[in-house]
């Protein structure tokens, strides 16, 4: 029997680097990578194009409901996924209890049987490391400050041809954290056990360096298992 998958929980607020890294270190590391937070998102999606009202919990709860994994594999829906709007609306059907519990075991199977037989998983999203994999092997909080993430968020949209002002989507990202931080399920806080990672200074490079780091040892120091990469004491 093959040992059991192992988790890495990527947790984090909007713009912060997360989700660049979760995917770079599933890439180094061989293993599987589920952006949770475009679980959201298409619910968000799904509650829209039909009309509803993401602040409605019944047609949110519902949508979550009906959700099928496989829409996230269509990049044209991705893209669609991670506009502002989209954004917005996932951080309301993100605070209903009844969408998350109907998304829970989603999450759970994805991190516990990783797709392709893949030795582990890292998800990335706001409550990884906190509810959906509280017994995650490793668990990072990757944060930086408003004024950092505001900057690049509005540089992303800037670089695909959104028009964008920066202090709007300030103003944007200020209210999506306090939507994320506030709400009473599964609010946006750091797992007590997680290592926290300020990328406020850092660019992606030396965000994944660190973080590949930190992962190296620790699998070395539990498991004797030896990841390519920096130590980091480097």
């Amino acid at each position: 029997m093959p040992p059991p998958a192992i988790t890495i929980a990527v947790d984090g607020p909007a713009a912060a680097g997360k989700g660049t890294l979760a995917r770079r270190l599933a890439a180094a590391l061989g293993y599987a990578c589920l952006d949770t937070g475009l679980i959201y998102r298409a619910v968000a999606w799904a509650v829209l194009r039909a009309g509803g009202d993401p602040a409605d919990d019944a047609a949110a709860t519902r949508a979550a409901e009906s959700l099928n994994l496989a829409v996230l594999d269509d990049p044209a829906v991705v893209a669609e996924l991670r506009s502002d709007q989209i954004g917005q609306a996932a951080s309301q059907v993100a605070a209903v209890a009844a969408v998350r519990r109907a998304v829970l075991p989603l999450q759970r199977t994805f991190a516990r049987r990783p797709p392709g037989g893949q030795p582990g998983a890292v998800l990335d999203g706001r409550d990884i490391g906190t509810t959906v994999c509280p017994d995650a092997e490793i668990k990072i909080f990757v944060t930086a400050s408003l004024d950092a993430r505001a900057g690049r968020r509005h540089q992303e949209l800037l670089s695909r041809g959104v028009k964008s002002i920066y202090g709007r989507v300030l103003e944007d990202m200020e209210r999506r954290d306090a939507l994320d931080r506030g709400r009473a399920v599964s609010p946006l806080i750091p797992a007590t056990d997680a290592w926290q990672l300020d990328t406020t200074a850092l660019d992606a490079d030396q965000t994944f360096q660190r973080a590949l780091a930190y992962i190296r040892d620790h699998l070395a120091a539990r498991h004797g298992q030896r990841v390519s990469g920096p130590r980091a004491t480097d």
